[in-house]
């Protein structure tokens, strides 16, 4: 597996344009013919294009630079150089790109586009492109221009229509594993979740999709960068939802769900804007009081909604998924039962 990185600092450096060429036809006849230098080529250009099956940005080394190919120089008998090759960088959709030296967004990939990030420089003229009635016989050419060089910050926040936020053991990976293709790792310990995890929920015979994060590092102080807090907090920024997935077996859920809540406002005001359904996880660890799930729900309905469930045992996952449906995709998913009945 690919180490997750989400964030990289890079140079770039468009290829420079070829010198256009000084060169007179040499002929039988003719020692000293006209000019007949050629056109310098274009210089590489470089490209961002962002792809959905990319997913972290590990393939760049850090500070290094990456060039594009120069343009070729002209030649006799009106040869023009070879425009230098673009270079095409692959990033994940979700990357935001950062001048470096003003810290202002130049582009935010949210679908998969190319964007020219560095355009390489213009070929020089030759010499026949400068012959007139008035001048004859130019000695003279026009070097390539120099391509764009950038310092860029390359940053990563996942595009996900949903988040799952919970501390460790709340059971994000395994709920994540049980409604999506994702096969996050799973095991019994904190901070099992090192990268944000990614998954397609399909519903309505596939006809509805949309895409669910398992955001990692939430404890109380991930705000002030504690545990893995800061490194992953950034990826909840963008989605349109929050799941807050709680651990039934802990049974302090006015305490738990205050202190993720905290954290994520401490992080952005703006965050706790966005719906959100609460989500208590290991129900089936009351089986033998088959009235315990009814008190507990009675108990905190002045929290919002909440839907019991286990994720391990597979208790109420279809009831979930109806009341994200419900909740965060009214229009898409009533159309897609106009269209079905």
């Amino acid at each position: 597996m690919s180490k997750f990185i989400d964030e990289v600092s890079i140079s770039l450096k468009a290829g420079h344009g070829g010198a256009g060429s000084v060169h007179f036809r040499h002929e039988k006849y003719a020692e000293f013919g006209g000019p007949d230098g050629g056109d310098g080529g274009k210089g590489g250009n470089i490209i961002l294009r962002s792809r959905i099956a990319i997913q972290t940005l590990d393939k760049f080394r850090p500070d290094k630079t990456y060039a594009a190919e120069v343009g070729d120089f002209g030649r006799g008998q009106k040869r023009d150089g070879k425009d230098g090759e673009d270079l095409v960088l692959l990033v994940p959709i979700g990357t935001q790109v950062i001048d470096k030296v003003t810290m202002e967004c130049i582009y935010d990939f949210t679908e998969e586009v190319d964007f020219v990030i560095a355009r390489g420089g213009r070929g020089g003229k030759g010499n026949t492109f400068f012959k007139s009635s008035t001048l004859q016989a130019p000695k003279f050419a026009q070097p390539g221009e120099p391509g764009e060089e950038r310092e860029v910050l390359l940053t990563l926040k996942l595009l996900a229509d949903l988040g799952i936020v919970g501390f460790p053991n709340a059971g994000k990976s395994t709920l994540l594993s049980k409604i999506t293709e994702a096969q996050p790792k799973i095991a019994n310990y904190s901070f099992t979740t090192l990268i944000p995890n990614l998954g397609v929920v399909k519903r309505q015979s596939d006809s509805f999709r949309y895409t669910i994060a398992d955001i990692p590092g939430i404890i109380e102080g991930a705000s002030r960068g504690l545990g893995l807090g800061l490194s992953f907090l950034k990826h909840i920024e963008r989605v349109k939802g929050i799941l807050f997935l709680l651990d039934g077996s802990r049974l302090e859920i006015e305490h738990d769900l205050a202190l993720l809540r905290a954290e994520l406002e401490s992080y952005d005001p703006l965050i706790m804007e966005k719906p959100f359904l609460i989500v208590l996880n290991k129900v089936d660890l009351w089986e033998s009081d088959p009235n315990f799930t009814e008190e507990i729900m009675n108990q905190y309905s002045q929290l919002g909604e909440i839907v019991p469930i286990s994720a391990e045992k597979n208790i109420n996952i279809e009831l979930l998924l109806d009341r994200i449906d419900q909740i965060f995709f009214p229009i898409e998913t009533n159309h897609e039962r106009s269209d079905i009945s």
